[in-house]
């Protein structure tokens, strides 16, 4: 894959190099500041972007920002967010336009090569992929929620699972269970939480962060 890299610190932008390109990718760009990332991925259209939401000049949420503008002029380019923080309205920004290749997982859980390395390879292939913090978080944040406290432990796994952008083969082998019971799960947890079912795996994900979000 080609890919532009966009980190402030030397260090870990060093280490997330050194690491791509260990896994056979090629690092065409490297930069430091929104303004530059965006006119790396206009210039270079990569087959992803790994970028820092908060970069020069202002630490707040260029690298966020200058990702958004660049889907804007080229749609569906693909982007993982990599964060220190949980915001889900990260994530959601991203997800808006509904066109899929979107990731936003925290920093200091990228401690896996071949993870982190297969995370990136589902946004480049159009995916979701949510960190599971993120999603517990939105969860606990929705504990209160009549329609969310009415999921059984069992729906509300699937639920953290499916908002990870996780395919029914996927959540099935994680959870241990059949690919005809996650669907039992999926519908009936679309039913309590008055979704629309979908079968785009992107959709499903926008249809669960825009509800924990609600």
């Amino acid at each position: 894959m080609r890919i532009v890299l966009a980190e402030d610190h030397f260090l870990l932008r060093d280490g997330v190099i050194r690491l791509l390109r260990a896994y056979g990718h090629d690092v065409v760009a490297a930069v430091e500041s929104g303004p530059d990332l965006l006119t790396a991925l206009t210039g270079l259209r990569p087959d992803v972007a790994i970028v820092d939401v908060r970069l020069p000049p202002t630490f707040t949420d260029d690298g966020l920002r200058a990702a958004l503008e660049a889907r804007r002029r080229m749609p569906g380019l693909p982007v993982l967010l990599l964060s220190q923080y949980v915001e889900p309205l990260y994530a959601h920004e991203l997800l808006a336009d509904g066109a899929g290749g979107v990731g936003y997982i925290l920093k200091d859980r990228v401690f896996d090569g071949g993870q982190f390395v297969d995370t990136i390879r589902r946004v480049a292939d159009g995916g979701t992929a949510m960190d599971p913090h993120v999603v517990s978080q939105l969860l606990t944040g929705k504990d209160r929620d009549t329609h969310l406290g009415s999921l059984t432990p069992r729906e509300r796994e699937v639920l953290e699972w499916l908002a990870q952008g996780r395919s029914n083969a996927g959540i099935a082998e994680g959870l241990f269970i059949t690919e005809k019971a996650v669907a039992k799960h999926i519908g009936s947890i679309f039913t309590k939480l008055d979704l629309q079912p979908s079968d785009s795996d992107n959709r499903r994900v926008l249809a669960v962060l825009a509800y924990l979000d609600h």
